[in-house]
């Protein structure tokens, strides 16, 4: 399809998305995220690199994936082992932009798996120079007193320890000019009062790429965050009533969710070292014309 056929982007009233339980599948979304940027035109500035995207099967990092792939970068991605249907239409549109992919499944929370991940990618490729902390896991309650420890635990291990496990796993094998991308989000800046741990671990991963690039900085390795705000993916919908899907993104400025495909950018940017070369420790809020982040 053109691109002067695909320019509108999908708003609010959306149906219901019936994804199944958190993360959800992609595959089962309608309307279908916007991944493939058709009116992006890449410029070759990761030709020959290596990439690593956690949370590649769907969402931001499928896009961030094809993103990569069509900039010349080979990809690698983890996902959870039940979203590998999805993670193989990633890897066929890593495919489809000439360069090669891989679909590595386990938990980020663990840091077996992540050294063994990132050993994967290194005998497959030879090098890692591009590591995309994005896995994350999300669950709203109503109050502090329904969040149970459980979740607590199994969103901080997914998405502050998945980080911190995959740069620990990744670090040995970055050289200077490589770099970290993590994603955040507007809710650690702004919380969110039924999002408690999952804002938390997002504040977390600001301080955390902050604190990281100032580490890494006389090694030369760049460090950096993309913050959203809400984007249209599995991770949403497959938490949310069908009311709450219904109105997802309209109370933004643009009175929608932003696609995928309006994310990745900011990715390639961070990546690209002609682009970027003189960035660490910073956070680029992606919020669709709200402009009082962190006020």
């Amino acid at each position: 399809m053109s691109e002067e056929k695909r320019t509108d982007r999908p708003e609010p009233p959306f149906p219901s998305q019936p994804v199944g339980q958190p993360p959800g599948l992609e595959a089962r979304m309608d309307p279908k995220p916007r991944y493939e940027g058709l009116a992006y035109r890449p410029a070759g500035k990761l030709e020959d690199k290596v990439a690593l995207v956690t949370g590649g099967d769907s969402g931001i990092g499928r896009s961030v994936a094809t993103f990569f792939a069509r900039e010349g970068a080979d990809v690698a991605i983890v996902c959870l082992p039940e979203e590998r249907r999805d993670a193989e239409e990633s890897l066929r549109a890593i495919e489809a932009a000439g360069r090669s992919g891989m679909v590595i499944a386990g938990d980020v929370g663990g840091f077996g798996f992540c050294t063994e991940a990132v050993r994967a990618v290194v005998k497959r490729f030879g090098k890692l120079n591009i590591l995309v902390n994005n896995a994350a896991f999300q669950n709203h309650v109503e109050s502090l007193e329904a969040l149970s420890l459980e979740q607590w635990d199994r969103t901080f291990r997914s998405n502050i320890y998945g980080y911190f496990h995959m740069a620990k796993a990744a670090l040995g094998h970055l050289e200077r000019g490589d770099c970290i991308i993590n994603t955040g989000s507007i809710t650690g800046i702004d919380g969110s009062p039924e999002l408690l741990d999952y804002s938390a671990t997002k504040g977390a991963i600001h301080a955390f790429t902050k604190s990281l690039a100032k580490n890494l900085v006389t090694r030369g390795i760049r460090v950096n965050c993309v913050a959203p705000g809400p984007v249209w993916t599995p991770l949403n919908p497959a938490e949310r009533s069908a009311e709450e899907t219904r109105e997802f993104g309209a109370g933004v400025p643009f009175g929608r969710p932003a696609q995928p495909e309006e994310i990745a950018p900011a990715f390639v940017y961070f990546a690209s070292s002609a682009d970027s070369g003189y960035v660490t420790g910073e956070t680029i809020t992606l919020l669709g014309g709200g402009v009082t982040a962190g006020s």
